[in-house]
């Protein structure tokens, strides 16, 4: 007895022979839409309880031999012949959207208890982390400033005038100034002679120095207290909820073409604690579809840029020196003419004998107060985020710790 392949729109023919004796014989055969049956006719598979070829039991006689009837089922072609109950063994779900994965085994759990894959999904296909347990606030060390470096610059600008006060209405000013870089030894240089005149008056008659000035090179900064206790890095510990995808191999497919064939959770004692959901998976932050409405979403692990500021220093303030010039009227810097205290704050003008000369000068530092700056810095900056999101969209539910 033969089968003979039956016509299918989906491209595989099912048949049931059924020869009103012994046990029905089942085959499947595949289907050329435009040229008909692959192979006419098809190739009978023998069911091994009827008894006899051809499907039939041992008594079928005649009878089997006059009769062929054929049943016919629709499946998809896969190619070579497959047993018809080669059905989907684990689970039917809706198939996936277009750019989700097809669905896997889900498990959400604590760290210390994330489970193996099951035996009919043995492949670890993601592993990622939720429900961030974000640290105690960033500390950072206190700032604080060493004192400056500072040194008094003597003053270099001495003019004699022919008035009093220094600098009057239309008095005419004779430069005493020492040279370029002077340190305050003695020195020489644009000496006034006795009795000069201008305009027809003495050129001496008073005499004005330039301010001393602080000049810093300001304040080095550094850390006044450490904290007892760093910050540790963030890392993925630092979540509370670890996700486990596992997959498996393709299976049989299902009758209905919108749904797909996927392991089935385990249950009874090969049941990993709480559980697996059935999910599907895409990178980023999505919305589920409708047929996988619940939502999860998991991060591959965490960016830490927390630190602190750097510590830095003001500009030194409240500095202030003092200077001790004087002039000369010989060259030598012995016959003191006039000595005065200066200070930063101000400069000075005094009288002197009309004509004098003003042969040297020299400067010495009194007092030098460098002043302090203000430390600023030293504050948390940077955050800490988790990175890299996955969303799992799951179709049937399991327990899930709270």
């Amino acid at each position: 007895m033969v089968a003979v392949c039956c016509a299918s729109t989906l491209g595989l023919g099912i048949g049931v022979t059924s020869g009103g004796c012994g046990n029905p014989t089942t085959y499947l055969c595949p289907w050329d839409e435009n040229q008909g049956p692959k192979g006419t006719p098809c190739e009978v598979l023998e069911d091994p309880d009827a008894g006899g070829a051809g499907g039939c039991g041992g008594d079928g006689g005649d009878d089997c031999a006059a009769e062929d009837d054929t049943d016919v089922a629709i499946a998809h072609d896969f190619g070579d012949l497959i047993p018809a109950a080669e059905v989907c063994a684990g689970q039917c779900v809706p198939k996936e959207p277009l750019g989700w994965s097809e669905p896997t085994l889900l498990w959400i759990g604590a760290p210390d208890s994330v489970p193996s894959c099951p035996a009919n999904a043995p492949i670890v296909g993601y592993e990622g982390y939720a429900d961030f347990a974000a640290p105690a606030p960033h500390t950072c060390p206190a700032c604080a400033c060493d004192p400056p470096e500072a040194t008094c610059e003597v003053p270099a600008e001495w003019n004699a005038y022919a008035s009093f006060p220094c600098g009057g209405p239309e008095a005419p000013a004779t430069s005493f100034a020492a040279p370029n870089g002077w340190d305050g030894i003695c020195t020489s240089a644009n000496a006034v002679e006795a009795r000069r005149t201008c305009d027809g008056a003495p050129c001496v008659q008073s005499l004005a120095i330039q301010a001393p000035r602080v000049v810093s090179a300001g304040c080095a900064p550094r850390v006044a207290e450490a904290p007892e206790n760093p910050d540790e890095p963030a890392t993925a510990g630092s979540f509370v909820l670890v996700a486990r995808a596992c997959t498996g191999n393709a299976s049989p497919p299902c009758p209905d073409p919108g749904m797909t064939c996927t392991p089935a959770p385990p249950s009874g004692d090969a049941a990993p604690p709480e559980g697996f959901l059935t999910c599907i998976h895409h990178e980023g932050e999505q919305d589920c579809p409708a047929t996988y409405p619940e939502r999860h979403v998991f991060y591959a692990g965490v960016e830490d840029t927390r630190g602190c500021a750097p510590c830095g220093c003001t500009e030194p303030a409240g500095a202030t020196c003092s200077v001790l010039a004087s002039a000369f009227s010989d060259p030598g810097c012995s016959q003191l003419v006039a000595g005065q205290v200066i200070t930063s704050d101000a400069p000075y003008c005094g009288t002197v004998a009309s004509g004098t000369a003003l042969g040297s000068k020299s400067v010495s530092v009194v007092s030098l107060d460098p002043g302090q700056c203000e430390a600023f810095g030293g504050e948390p900056v940077g955050s800490i985020a988790p990175t890299a999101a996955a969303t799992f969209c799951c179709y049937r539910t399991s327990a899930v710790p709270a």
